[in-house]
């Protein structure tokens, strides 16, 4: 099985339950990991052969802009939009985490997984 990874993804959207955080908005660190046989791509060093990491950014840049309550939802969104666009993946996991989120104490980031 191979593996491609596109990870720390950098969006500022404007995600979230609270009227700050859609006026606000706020930073996110998204990663994909992609279950994808690149084998043949890799014989004949042909990018038409394999995913390219370009398109799933602007994938996920893309699904991140579009405002919602949950990250859960934005995740769903990224994964769902990364099958359409290449359906003969095998597995496909997608982290979304809010850096700094409005929760009453100081924690880092939240974050969703989601995996297909």
């Amino acid at each position: 099985m191979n593996l491609i990874q596109v990870h720390g993804i950098r969006a500022y959207a404007y995600h979230g339950c609270l009227k700050e955080e859609t006026n606000i908005g706020g930073n996110y660190i998204v990663d994909i990991d992609i279950n994808y046989n690149f084998k043949v791509s890799s014989i004949e060093d042909d990018l038409t052969q394999t995913i390219d990491y370009v398109g799933i950014k602007e994938i996920v840049i893309s699904e991140m802009n579009i405002a919602s309550k949950l990250i859960e939802t934005v995740a769903y969104r990224i994964i769902n939009s990364i099958y359409k666009k290449h359906p003969s993946i095998e597995k496909c996991k997608v982290v979304v985490r809010k850096i700094n989120p409005p929760i009453d104490g100081d924690v880092d980031y939240v974050s969703v997984i989601v995996e297909e």
